[in-house]
This record gives C-alpha cells, structure tokens and sequence, in this order.
C-alpha cells in the first residue's frame, strides 16, 4: 500500500476491509468464492478467480503483460474475464468510468 492509503481506506466505513485477514492464496481463494465479481489490477489476483472459474474485471494498462494479449476485452484464457484496458498511457479515468459504468448496468 501507498503512504496515505490505509488511513483513507480505514476512514470510509462502507469499504469493508479483507486485507487484514489474507495470509496466503488459500485464504484468498477462499474469500474470492463468496463474492460475485472480482475487480482488480493486480494479475495475480485476476489469475486466481480466471482460474477459480469466478468472474472478474481486470483493469489493465496500456501496455499489457504478454498475457493478456492486445485490442480485445476478453482472454482466452478464462472465460469469466472481462478486460478493462487503458486507451492511453497513464489514463487511468477512462477506465474506472467504463468499469463504473458497467456495475450500474449491473446494479439496475
């Protein structure tokens, strides 16, 4: 975590907090079979739902890891994953508006 960011965390009562009761992938695992959509950037964690079978959104940059091949917002290699990539270097905004967008969709 970045300097700042546990006490932002810790001052938003809505978020709840998992990261204190992760010790291993196991445990992540675990947590992961209980939630219905797994948002993340970090590839491993992206990794461990495709593989779980868990559907998850993968927020990529805009230049991939090899993995997640280029121009397309699915992956060949875990049909639950929905891929969420920059359009320009460091534009982050983009694509936190199309992920938001999307969980409206889903919310109704």
């Amino acid at each position: 975590m970045r300097e700042g960011d546990e006490a932002t965390l810790d001052a938003n009562p809505q978020i709840v907090r998992l990261d204190r009761d992760v010790d291993d992938f196991a445990d992540t695992a675990a947590i992961m079979m209980s939630l219905d959509l797994i948002i993340t950037s970090d590839t491993a964690v992206a990794n461990l739902a495709g593989a779980l079978g868990r559907k998850v959104w993968v927020l990529l940059p805009f230049i991939p890891d090899w993995r997640w091949s280029l121009d397309r917002d699915d992956t060949l290699w875990y049909p639950t994953a929905t891929l969420f990539r920059q359009q320009r270097s460091g534009d982050w905004s983009a694509v936190v508006d199309r992920v938001f967008g999307e969980l409206k969709k889903l919310s109704g």
